[in-house]
Order: C-alpha cells, then sequence, then structure tokens
C-alpha cells in the first residue's frame, strides 16, 4: 500500500507565517524531509514520533543529490506512510519541486502541493514596500542568480531583466551578482538602479541593506557571506518606510 505525500511551502523561516494547512500537514506526517531553511522553530509542529530527516541544499556546501531526495521520497511513501516534504518559501519557485513530483508519479504515490509564503514576498514586506505600483513597476519576475553548476545562467533575457519599469527579483544570486550587473549594464540598466538585499528574511538574523545597484556589486564582490539571501532591484526598491 503507497502512502501519500504532502509538498508544504514553509514560508520563509518565520513559523507564525505558516499556512494552517501546513500545520495540519505537519502534525499527522508520518515522517518529514526538510530544507535546511524549514528547519528550527518550524518543526515544532511535528508529531513527536515523527521520522525527520534533513536533505537541504545550501549553495558551496556538501548536500544530497536530487536523485537521492527523490528515492528517499519514494521510498517513504512506499512504506505506507503519511510524509511531508517541507519546502522552504513556496515550493514551486525555485525548489526543485518538479523533479520530485516527476519520481512520484512514476511510481504511482498521490501528492498534494501547498502553498507557502515566497521570500521575495516576506522580505517587500520586511521592507515596507509593495512589489508594484501603477505607471512605473506594472510587472513583477523573479529569476534565478546561478545555474546547476553555480555559475551565472547564460541564456538569461537579459534584456527584460534590465526593463526600469519591472519589480526584478533575484534568488540565490550573491555569487553571481557583480556579473549579473555589468550584462545589465550593457542593456541600458544603469548602476543607480535601487536594490534591496534581504538576508534570513523573516527569521532574528535578518538583515536588510539598500543601495543603488553598483554599490550592492562592489560589496559582494569583496565578501558574500552565508546568510541566505535574495536581491530586489528596480524602481520601488528606494521607497522607504523609515
Amino acid at each position: 500500500m503507497s502512502g501519500f505525500v504532502s509538498f508544504v511551502g514553509s514560508g520563509p523561516g518565520d513559523p507564525e507565517l505558516l499556512t494552517l494547512k501546513a500545520v495540519d500537514r505537519l502534525g499527522k506526517a508520518d515522517a518529514v524531509l526538510f530544507d535546511d531553511l524549514s528547519s528550527g522553530p518550524i518543526l515544532a509542529h511535528a508529531r513527536p514520533d515523527a521520522d525527520l530527516v534533513g536533505v537541504g541544499k545550501r549553495a558551496g556546501r556538501p548536500s544530497p543529490k536530487q536523485d537521492h531526495v527523490s528515492r528517499l521520497l519514494v521510498d517513504y511513501a512506499q512504506t505506507g506512510a503519511h510524509v511531508v516534504r517541507l519546502k522552504s518559501g513556496d515550493g514551486g519557485l525555485f525548489g526543485r519541486l518538479e523533479e520530485e513530483l516527476v519520481a512520484l508519479r512514476a511510481a504511482g504515490i498521490g501528492y498534494e502541493i501547498i502553498p507557502g509564503i515566497p521570500s521575495a514576498v516576506a522580505a517587500a514586506a520586511a521592507a515596507g514596500i509593495p512589489l508594484t505600483r501603477r505607471l512605473t513597476a506594472r510587472r513583477v519576475q523573479f529569476v534565478t542568480g546561478h545555474d546547476i553548476s553555480g555559475k551565472l545562467p547564460p541564456d538569461l533575457n537579459l534584456p527584460a531583466l534590465a526593463d526600469p519599469q519591472a519589480t526584478t527579483v533575484v534568488f540565490m544570486g550573491k555569487r553571481t551578482f557583480p556579473l549579473l550587473l555589468d550584462a545589465l549594464e550593457a542593456h541600458g540598466l544603469p548602476r543607480s538602479t535601487p536594490a534591496l538585499m534581504a538576508e534570513s528574511v523573516s527569521t532574528p538574523e535578518q538583515r536588510l541593506t539598500r543601495a543603488t545597484m553598483g554599490e550592492l556589486a562592489e560589496r559582494l564582490a569583496e565578501e558574500v557571506g552565508t546568510a541566505p539571501a535574495l536581491i530586489l532591484y528596480g524602481p520601488l526598491a528606494e521607497f522607504s518606510d523609515d
């Protein structure tokens, strides 16, 4: 008898930002396979006797291969267990959700997807800004700052990312941001464009850095740090609630 998998978006890290459905599934799960950024106080909602298995991936650190994570997910479910696959933010945004769905479908295992608050939305809220504005920021775009090798993806739509009337959020882009900015500048985006770097959003370690894109690129060229972060740039990044 096959079990069932609940893909649960855990939000950016603050357990109070979990949805009611996420808390319900955590409390019912026989096993929880969690990302690094979904650990800590969020796991307090799991059953005391549930298996807790860390399968997180962090840039620059040893981490499980995706096929191993998918295999582990299938193996647990095939014992008849209700499994929660806990993913930080929203699992459908740069969370390698598709690979795990494909593995479950191939094994004939049922699943559900429970969305979580994306870290980009939480970062804007923490900074006291909206993501859109009439007339000058009608579009929001999310992009990853690195490919599977950890380098800047070579096939980015640079004209779109250089649009001065869009709010752009770069996930996992601290290491490659200086290179990205050089490419964007070549497509007409000024280095004076306002930017916001949000690290460890919604956790006690949260840090928000406001700067121009040029200033931020200079800082990141000198020191990247280990905190998970995203970078938001565009007309709304300069809006301040200070």
